[in-house]
């Protein structure tokens, strides 16, 4: 059974009339009388009394024509639905991020997304590189914003670098400047201070460590264990210092002290990263486009 001779059939059905059925769905009427005789032979009924000047349908065609009519509106709504996500008016976008990328980066991109294709419902999923990385192999998120490297590199992904970010220290304005109150300081500054440090598992933390443990010092732990905003709160509780991204400082607004690290500095580097096999959506390469020209 072929779609489009169900679309002759239902013509035949409104129209009863084999010519004027063939103008309707601009067809030549002797295909579409021989489309309707290969619909009946395919279901083994006749589906059309055919006496000169009255058609009339049989009791099959009486029961097929209900089923023709939904089926044609099934497939105009289908056709409707995929036009509506090739010219991205519906659909959606599930996105991938580290918690401070969620934090700095996206707000801006995610609201001229929004403002451009209001349509788009986007799904956000927060996490590590290493968890995003999880999702994305099983085909959970269309995107992700990853720290490079990766913890574990797989072929399966490709990867854009998007920005690298410096890293500054945050503290409480009412405590003690780090650095004995120099414009910037060294990660050797931060032996002997007490930070606030993220949980096991998020990029920032691990930076932070291995940078110290360079340095020859193992960092001293006030409060650990945080995601992103409670790690700020409790800097700005005086609780301790924190290493966090440059662009994150610049967003917390009041309740804390911005401290530049000296050159070389840190730095992490945030790329874009999808399955290589399979290509994302078209609303996905959207939000990709305006991630990389931001």
């Amino acid at each position: 059974m072929q779609f489009q001779q169900l679309q002759y059939f239902v013509a035949v059905a409104e129209t009863r009339h084999f010519t004027r059925a063939a103008d309707l769905v601009h067809v030549a009427q002797p295909s579409l009388s021989q489309q309707i005789k290969a619909l009946e032979r395919e279901l083994g009924a006749d589906l059309f009394l055919r006496a000169r000047g009255n058609i009339t349908l049989t009791d099959a065609g009486e029961a097929l024509l209900p089923l023709a009519r939904r089926i044609l509106a099934d497939a105009d709504t289908a056709r409707h639905e995929v036009q509506e996500l090739v010219q991205l008016r519906s659909g959606r976008v599930r996105l991938g991020a580290t918690p401070s990328v969620c934090t700095g980066l996206l707000p801006d991109v995610l609201r001229a997304f929004h403002d451009r294709y209001p349509g788009i419902r986007l799904m956000i999923e927060e996490g590590g590189s290493h968890d995003l990385v999880r999702e994305l192999a099983r085909g959970a998120l269309d995107l992700a914003l990853v720290v490079l490297p990766l913890p574990t590199p797989s072929p399966a992904l490709t990867t854009v670098e998007l920005l690298r970010e410096d890293l500054v220290v945050v503290s409480s304005p009412d405590a003690p400047k780090p650095g004995h109150g120099r414009r910037t300081v060294h990660v050797s500054d931060l032996e002997g201070e007490r930070l606030v440090m993220f949980r096991h598992g998020y990029d920032l933390r691990e930076l932070t460590v291995a940078a110290c443990r360079a340095e020859g010092f193992e960092p001293d732990f006030a409060v650990e264990g945080g995601e992103m905003d409670a790690v700020l709160g409790f800097v700005r509780a005086g609780l301790g210092l924190a290493v966090v991204p440059r662009m994150v400082a610049a967003r917390s607004g009041r309740g804390l002290r911005v401290t530049p690290l000296a050159r070389p500095g840190l730095y992490r580097t945030i790329a874009l990263a999808h399955r290589s096999d399979v290509a994302p959506p078209r609303a996905a390469r959207e939000l990709q486009r305006m991630l990389l020209e931001r």
